[in-house]
């Protein structure tokens, strides 16, 4: 008789948008599912599955308003992913509890690398640059850097001025914008290359070594064209830590 595979569904919950896959007996599935975290409900969430059964679920949450819409959801054990989960790894981190879990999960990501010191660099609504260095034998969380991403600065220059318009971003600027729209343009996104780095050069002083750098998160393939400075993008990082802490918690 073939024995009954474990299903765990796996939620990326950020500020912009909320993706699921499965992992099936610690492989993840190859399907990725995104929904809009504005206006997330059971609904939503139910429909998107289509059926699909799972035994378990496992959050990543920067939005604590949305963790009762994931209880609500589901029938199975849902738990939220923080530092304090027993996964190999140490946190060295003045106030643990207000690490974001998208953090917590970066972090799992890139020590799958097998590649020490390591930072993990997320590009999404915020950026964060996540340090990971061996101490004693094991992989070790050090801190890191958070800093406004390119929707952001984007947005808080038409929300924060009388007269500037929104914008969007797009590979193909100049320094020199020849209009408002292509100044914006260059300036929230050449910044952006330019924050990215000189924060990762500063890293690599503070630790004395070039780390291994690994880039997800939605403008990661955008900047790592632009700078070429990342060894590896994987716009599926947050979900291999999310996979590697499903097996150690359930």
């Amino acid at each position: 008789m073939k024995n009954k595979t474990n299903t765990t569904l796996l939620i990326d919950n950020s500020n912009t948008r909320t993706k699921l896959m499965f992992s099936c007996d610690g492989k993840l599935e190859e399907e990725l599912l995104v929904l809009p975290t504005s206006g997330l409900s059971e609904d939503g969430l139910q429909g998107a599955l289509l059926g699909r059964a799972f035994d378990r679920v496992l959050v990543s949450s920067v939005v604590p308003c949305a963790a009762d819409v994931f209880r609500r959801a589901f029938r199975v054990p849902v738990k939220f992913l923080s530092a304090e989960f027993p996964v190999g790894v140490s946190f060295e981190y003045k106030a643990l509890g207000t690490l974001g879990a998208d953090r917590v999960a970066n972090v799992l990501g890139v020590v799958e690398s097998g590649i020490l010191p390591c930072v993990a660099v997320d590009l999404g609504t915020a950026v964060t640059f996540d340090v990971v260095i061996e101490r004693a034998g094991i992989p070790c969380f050090v801190g890191g850097a958070i800093a406004p991403g390119l929707s952001v600065m984007c947005s808080s220059l038409a929300q924060m001025t009388a007269q500037l318009p929104f914008v969007s971003a797009t590979e193909n600027v100049c320094a020199i914008g020849h209009s408002t729209v292509e100044g914006m343009q260059s300036g929230c996104l050449l910044g952006l290359c330019g924050q990215v780095r000189e924060l990762l050069a500063r890293i690599a002083e503070e630790l004395g070594v070039k780390p291994y750098v690994v880039a997800t998160g939605g403008d990661a393939i955008l900047v790592g064209n632009m700078l070429g400075c990342f060894d590896k993008v994987d716009t599926l990082l947050t979900f291999r830590g999310l996979n590697r802490a499903a097996q150690c918690v359930f």
